[in-house]
């Protein structure tokens, strides 16, 4: 077992993990961060994207251990006092999901593409996407959500 200690939407957390387990495993499993989807297990449909020091990352491809000492935000940190993140507020205006399944990762990593690019091109937004699938939309809302976002001035 190793100790880590990290900070998970703005809290300290300090746990005893295996070497193997996966950020997203620590997340759902020790932490009842259930908003962090486990969708394929093998990094490719970006369900399980979370910010790890302020960038995403597939949490299906970190150890949690990895982790250790550093800064994780879920989408249940997104939102600030009953407040949804512009970005949540711009999926749910735009209908930017259908099932919801891909949501959170879409919406961690649309974060992620507006904090880096502020007033993105439809190219660039389906660009930053391109590694979140969704298996329900064609993806049009979804990137009118993020330019929505992006025409509010949405930064972190």
């Amino acid at each position: 077992m190793n100790r880590i200690i990290l900070t998970v939407d703005g809290a300290q957390v300090s746990d005893d993990v295996e070497p193997r387990m996966l950020l997203v495993q620590y997340l759902r499993e020790k932490l009842g961060k259930t908003g962090t989807v486990i969708g394929c297990d093998t990094s490719n449909c970006g369900a399980c994207t979370v910010h790890l020091n302020g960038t995403s990352v597939k949490s299906c491809n970190v150890l949690a251990v990895q982790a250790d000492g550093g800064e994780v935000t879920t989408i249940e940190g997104l939102a600030q006092d009953g407040q949804l993140h512009p970005v949540q507020e711009a999926f749910r205006e735009c209908h930017g999901l259908q099932c919801g399944f891909c949501t959170p990762g879409m919406i961690m990593q649309s974060v992620d593409l507006l904090n880096n690019n502020p007033n993105p091109t439809e190219e660039e937004i389906r660009l930053g996407l391109e590694g979140n699938l969704c298996r329900c939309t064609g993806y049009h809302n979804i990137v009118r959500a993020v330019q929505h976002a992006a025409g509010q001035g949405v930064t972190s």
